[in-house]
């Protein structure tokens, strides 16, 4: 047990100084839940996926309004992003704030993405999705809204 408890500390503290924090400037919101931010004006714009969630895909109800209402929220603003990996595309993973709130977390209360759920996990914003749910709010204002993850099994991915 004390072997299997230091290992996890170890781990931990790993992970934690794998993390990267980047304060940077959005420059463009392709959907709900992707950005760029440019950390350096010198360099490229870092592509993220933002953690946690699953906004509608950009074909579907509520793509473009979760798109949208992201752009009208971060784009040519100062955020910060803690990301410690890359997703299956290449894009960094992880959480972004603005003025100190989680664009994650705000995206899901408004009702423009689901809490990432995986299995039995209801994922990091569970009670947000919750209230929008109740409120009717966003994509929660019709019955019958897809998750993405349905969505891209009934009907593939978008076309661009």
């Amino acid at each position: 047990m004390k072997f299997l408890l230091v290992g996890l500390v170890v781990c931990f503290i790993q992970l934690q100084a794998q993390a990267k924090i980047f304060q940077g400037i959005v420059t463009h919101v392709s959907d709900g839940d992707t950005l760029w931010i440019e950390v350096d004006p010198k360099t490229k714009p870092i592509k993220v996926r933002l953690q946690g969630i699953d906004a509608p895909e950009i074909c579907q109800a509520w793509g473009t309004q979760a798109r949208d209402a992201l752009k009208a929220r971060l784009l040519r603003q100062s955020v910060s992003l803690n990301t410690r990996a890359k997703d299956d595309y290449e894009r960094a993973l992880g959480r972004v704030a603005f003025r100190g709130e989680d664009v994650g977390s705000w995206l899901v209360k408004n009702g423009y993405a689901w809490s990432y759920h995986y299995r039995r996990d209801p994922g990091p914003y569970v009670s947000e999705e919750a209230a929008a749910r109740k409120a009717r709010l966003g994509l929660w204002a019709q019955a019958g809204a897809q998750e993405p993850r349905e969505f891209r099994k009934k009907n593939g991915p978008c076309k661009h």
